[in-house]
């Protein structure tokens, strides 16, 4: 598995890919533009302006990248991530907006036969050199979104993608055009406005899920699910849930133990929940565990048990007449099944006599039974005091 990257490490690179996409954008959509103008083929301009597109995209990603980059503070205590699903979004309505227009052009030009025009060869040399920089330009920049995790980088390189199979509709429509068939290169445009939209809409409505907080895909959850099974300790979990923040993506999730664990043990298993799930599963960087010991989805609750403080008044007064009850140097409790059940524990002496011994806890769990009615069973252990 590789190593996770630092965040100034991945926003160095996606900052690097990003730069390079924007210089060859900028040739690109000024070739095409410049090609298809002289070259009579409105698919080809069409193709420059969906380039350009891609620059102003770039631009997005950019910038969104420099926020995303940020360390959490005060006011933005889970990261800066967001900034990567908004300028996402922002993508998607900027195609979705390109695309309208080229189609709407191109639609207007195929009601009025005169209007159409009737691209030259130039317009394929034009067609070729893009369809090659951009696939390669895709390549780059999906293997380092992949590298970085980043959902915005790999988004971007499906644009770069949609700008390659484009120039091929063009290609198309340009050859079809000068064979003659003078439709052919409007269509070809209104078709590039089409795959154009529907490259928008998919990055828009992926990043309004991921703003509505949409959880993980079924695979990932159940990747999650079975690294925290593997943890020692854990005997099942519920209430799991994801949700994306940027390149990353966060989980919490209750995580049922023994019920009669420490306290300190508790937390070693809740941190060896995190650190696996950082490790086995590339995406996430937070993980929240809430230790249970008990189903509290199927168990009785114990909400409105009383807290130890006034559990402790309880026992006292109970056990105020009770020989030897004095003697106790810790009491445990532990709150399962809506009741309250205690440890006690007693100086070793105190189990030298087991016929005392047995009469003391006979009464101690007598005195429980009738304080409150919300103790459960008493267990007492001898030995000396910590």
């Amino acid at each position: 598995m590789d190593q996770k990257l630092t965040s100034t490490e991945r926003v160095r690179a996606s900052r690097r890919v990003t730069l390079v996409g924007a210089l060859v954008n900028i040739g690109l959509s000024a070739l095409k533009m410049f090609l298809g103008v002289i070259a009579h083929s409105e698919a080809l301009v069409a193709d420059g302006i969906h380039s350009l597109s891609d620059l102003l995209s770039d631009a997005l990603v950019y910038l969104a990248l420099h926020h995303s980059g940020q360390a959490p503070d005060e006011e933005h205590p889970y990261g800066y991530g967001r900034f990567e699903t908004v300028a996402t979004f922002a993508l998607g309505v900027l195609l979705l907006l390109v695309a309208a227009g080229i189609a709407w052009d191109a639609m207007t030009r195929l009601f009025d036969p005169t209007s159409l025009l009737k691209p030259t060869t130039l317009a394929l040399y034009g067609a070729l050199i893009s369809i090659l920089t951009k696939e390669a330009l895709y390549h780059y920049t999906l293997v380092v979104g992949r590298r970085v995790r980043s959902p915005l980088l790999r988004a971007n390189a499906w644009h770069h993608r949609s700008d390659a199979v484009s120039s091929v509709v063009v290609l198309v429509g340009v050859v079809g055009t000068m064979a003659g068939l003078p439709y052919l290169d409007a269509i070809a445009a209104v078709l590039v406005g089409v795959m154009i939209g529907k490259i928008g809409w998919t990055l828009g409505w992926g990043a309004v899920h991921e703003l509505v907080d949409a959880g993980l895909d079924r695979k990932k959850i159940e990747q999650i699910r079975q690294t925290i099974l593997r943890v020692g300790g854990v005997r099942s979990l519920h209430m799991l849930r994801t949700r994306r923040l940027g390149g990353h993506a966060t989980a919490d999730v209750h995580v049922q133990v023994e019920p009669r664990l420490s306290v300190s043990e508790g937390h070693q298993i809740a941190v060896l929940v995190e650190e696996h799930l950082k490790q086995d599963v590339d995406e996430i960087e937070d993980v929240t565990v809430h230790i249970d010991p008990e189903d509290d989805q199927s168990g009785a609750s114990c909400r409105d048990l009383p807290p130890r403080g006034q559990a402790l008044q309880l026992i006292d007064r109970g056990w105020l007449e009770v020989e030897g009850a004095a003697e106790r140097f810790w009491v445990t409790l532990h709150y399962l099944g809506g009741r309250i059940h205690v440890d006690v524990y007693f100086p070793i002496e105190r189990a030298r006599d087991p016929e005392e011994r047995a009469r003391m806890e006979q009464a101690l769990a007598e005195q429980l039974r009738t304080s409150g009615g919300c103790f459960g069973r008493l267990r007492a252990y001898y030995g000396n005091a910590p």
